[in-house]
């Protein structure tokens, strides 16, 4: 794993599919402005200097927690999985879609 690749918010970029699709250059590369426009996860932990959403007391934040719960843009809490996994040195990842969605 490619700790460039590690994206703010949680996402591993290499697995996402929009880097591709989009020739997206990710949070890091693009300084919070990915091919769709300015991240407000990605320019708050660019501003306090973290590497990743991990890294930060709060976690997970309010920012944070509205954007694993987006209805378009949410995923099954494996970017918490992956921030978590991240703030303790484990060079692991879930790729989105990994789990399954709560059908409630």
């Amino acid at each position: 794993m490619d700790n460039n690749y590690m994206g703010k918010c949680g996402t591993y970029c290499l697995s996402c599919d929009w880097k591709d699709k989009m020739n997206c250059k990710g949070c890091k590369d693009s300084n919070a402005n990915p091919f769709w426009g300015e991240c407000e996860i990605a320019k708050c932990a660019i501003e306090k200097e973290y590497n990743h959403c991990g890294e930060c007391q709060n976690l997970p934040c309010e920012k944070l927690t509205q954007a694993f719960n987006s209805k378009d843009h949410g995923d099954s809490g494996e970017r918490l999985i992956n921030l978590n996994y991240w703030r303790h040195g484990i060079n692991k990842f879930l790729e989105i879609g990994t789990l399954k969605k709560d059908s409630h």
